[in-house]
């Protein structure tokens, strides 16, 4: 440890020109996907050191050491390729850890999952962990992804680097007079006292754990709801982790090659860079220092008081020896206090389906499921007291409990907002309900929905009478059913009445009984619905000429079904009585 760190304190100005140099060199050569924002400095303001930088505890690594090596001109062997490469393809700096890597990549997954308006890419945190650490050494970690020793920054003693005293009573840094940069990843104690993670689920928030640290870095990258596919957000979130625009541009030269193409080698094979970056030490403060690490300004001469000397009035115009009046001056408007910045565990970060099932219901029915959300706050901890609104968007009628399209729900202490039940409408087809939190970037879930035809798993004929017509009469009896759904009266349900040869309605009929269209013209399938009592009687049926037994089926949404014989037959005739022929 002690060789790294002389090798960071090494370094002198010539370094850092050559790298400079480079670093322009290769933005000309290799721009990145999300260009770098014009003027992208995050408003930072020179420390004491000679580095860009901002308040002491303004960013995640207290603005430590970090390396300043550059990636080959040469891009890897196969441009725009995945990290699945084998371990000989490409150059020995395209390679990364085995565990680093998948570190980096659980940490794009489970920051997609609780935050994907963050749009976190895993090549970006590889950009991060090789300037601060080389990625952990080289991949110089056990089988839990924890480093084989500790990776610790120079102590922030104000001497060339910003004066941070101990936060964490030298729990993991070791030095409980000054904080130090920690682990692959180099989060000051401060820094990860809020935003450390738990991300191998092993009960505890190491930073020298490279998943546990990669999954902190990705949240606190994405805080404030940043889109890291803008490239203002990319470099404001860079810069929150080291304030320094040689940084950002080093961070942006390893992302565009990261992005061209890496490959998988064995932990503890990765290349370790060389070239640290090195402030030059504070120099003799003289003026007193002012928040942010600049000095305040040599005051401008006061005024005179009343009474005293009286500065010479200038003439009004060039040669009238006239002179202006003095000016009443004007008092500065007090500036008001800036606005508290909220902690990542007040910050809203994300929403995510808290199990909400398929949404689906018969027509005037209520949907068994709820639509439930859960809020996280930046942190990816569950967020209480936020309002959740839910919207309804569809045609269907369908309303929520209380006959409202829109409702507001505050989140429970787990983070869950849960909508109120669904009433379906009398039209059937889809819809969405769509949830929405948070003002400034608003996060939103959207759920499919659909609402079916009223269904019955049972229709029967009501009454028992035969039902015989003569040819071409109509049939004197009407054919009445009912339709019931789990032994109740199933009303508004579609049902389909068609004459059949057989009973499983495979072959329809062109002749025997029928309905009449409107035009009376003859008619063997129609479309009914059952009354509010789920009865359902059925229009005329008429016979034609041709005698015989015929099968009527009913069937309904649900699967319920029922065959009705009609008999067309002629009337029996009565033969004529004999008169008996009286004897002679």
């Amino acid at each position: 440890m002690a060789a790294h760190i002389r090798r960071r304190l090494r370094k002198g100005a010539t370094t850092t020109a050559v790298a400079a140099a480079a670093v322009a060199a290769l933005a000309a050569s290799q721009a990145p996907a999300a260009p770098l924002a014009e003027g992208a400095t995050g408003g930072d303001q020179q420390a004491a050191g000679g580095e860009s930088g901002g308040s002491e505890d303004g960013a995640a690594t207290g603005n430590s050491p970090y390396y300043t090596d550059l990636p080959p001109l040469v891009t890897p062997d196969r441009p725009g390729s995945s990290s699945n490469l084998p371990a000989a393809t490409g150059s020995a700096e395209a390679g990364i850890p085995a565990s680093v890597l998948a570190a980096y990549k659980q940490a794009e997954r489970t920051v997609g999952t609780t935050d994907p308006a963050c749009r976190l890419p895993w090549q970006l945190l590889a950009a991060i962990g090789k300037v601060e650490s080389g990625q952990a050494r080289g991949g110089q970690v056990d089988a839990n992804g924890t480093t084989l020793s500790p990776i610790l920054g120079p102590a922030l003693n104000g001497q060339g680097f910003a004066l941070i005293k101990d936060t964490d009573g030298g729990a993991y840094d070791s030095d409980a007079v000054h904080d130090r940069a920690v682990g692959p990843m180099q989060f000051i104690p401060s820094t990860w006292a809020t935003w450390g993670q738990d991300a191998n689920g092993d009960g505890r928030k190491d930073p020298n754990n490279i998943y546990d640290a990669a999954l902190a870095a990705g949240r606190y990258l994405c805080a404030g709801g940043r889109n890291l596919a803008v490239a203002a957000d990319l470099d404001r979130a860079v810069l929150s982790y080291n304030q320094s625009t040689e940084y950002l541009r080093t961070v942006r030269s390893w992302f565009a090659y990261y992005q061209r193409g890496t490959h998988e080698v064995p932990d503890g094979s990765g290349v370790l860079p060389t070239a640290p970056s090195t402030p030059s030490p504070s120099p003799t403060p003289t003026p007193s220092p002012t928040p942010g690490g600049t000095t305040s300004p040599t005051p401008s001469p006061s005024p005179s008081k009343p009474g005293g000397t009286k500065p010479s009035p200038s003439p009004s115009k060039p040669g009238d020896g006239t002179t202006s009046p003095t000016p009443t001056p004007t008092p500065p408007r007090p500036t008001p206090p800036p606005k508290p910045t909220p902690s990542p565990a007040e910050t809203f970060g994300s929403l995510e389906n808290a199990g909400t099932g398929p949404l689906t219901a018969t027509a005037g029915g209520t949907f068994e499921e709820r639509v439930s959300v859960r809020a996280r706050n930046a942190l990816g901890a569950p967020m209480a007291q936020l309002p959740v609104t839910f919207t309804i968007t569809g045609t269907t009628g369908t309303l929520f409990d209380g006959g409202k399209k829109k409702v507001t729900v505050i989140s429970k202490a787990d983070g869950t907002a849960t909508a109120p039940a669904l009433k379906a409408g009398e039209k059937t087809g889809e819809f969405t309900v769509t949830a929405t939190a948070g003002t400034n970037r608003p996060r939103t879930l959207t759920y499919e929905a659909s609402v079916t035809a009223r269904q019955a798993d049972k229709i029967v004929r009501v009454g028992d009478k035969a039902l015989v017509a003569a040819p071409g009469e109509k049939f004197a009896d009407a054919v009445t059913v009912k339709a019931t759904h789990k032994g109740i009266a199933a009303p508004g349900v579609a049902v389909t009445a068609t004459m059949v040869k057989d009973s499983l309605g495979l072959i329809g009929n062109d002749k025997g009984p029928y309905f009449k269209d409107a035009d009376g013209k003859p008619l063997r399938t129609l479309d009914l619905t059952t009354g509010a009592d789920g009865l359902l009687q059925l229009p005329e049926i008429f016979a034609d000429e041709n005698p015989g037994t015929y099968k009527l089926r009913l069937t309904t949404e649900g699967g319920g079904s029922v065959v009705i014989e009609l008999t067309v037959q002629a009337p029996e005739e009565t033969a004529p009585e004999e008169t008996e022929t009286p004897e002679a």
